[in-house]
């Protein structure tokens, strides 16, 4: 593995674990949240299966839905 995938490896799982303590606080049920929760699931399967452009993407949007949500008032920050 090259030092730049090892980079994004790890950036992805930063992020991962940030995205997990997130959701633990919410506790809004809504469609934000739901698709919310997808990406980090997609994110997880992609790191594992190796393909990490995909997992950074998913984690990237996971945190976009979770952040848009919290601007339109329909979960608490």
């Amino acid at each position: 593995m090259s030092n730049v995938e090892e980079e994004l490896r790890l950036e992805t799982i930063k992020w991962i674990k940030k995205a997990e303590e997130k959701f633990s606080e919410i506790r809004e049920e809504n469609n934000f949240v739901v698709n919310a929760k997808a990406y980090l699931k997609d994110s997880k399967w992609f790191l594992e299966k190796g393909e990490l452009i995909k997992a950074f993407e998913c984690i990237i949007w996971a945190w976009a839905w979770i952040e848009i949500a919290e601007e339109i008032g329909l979960i608490k920050n």
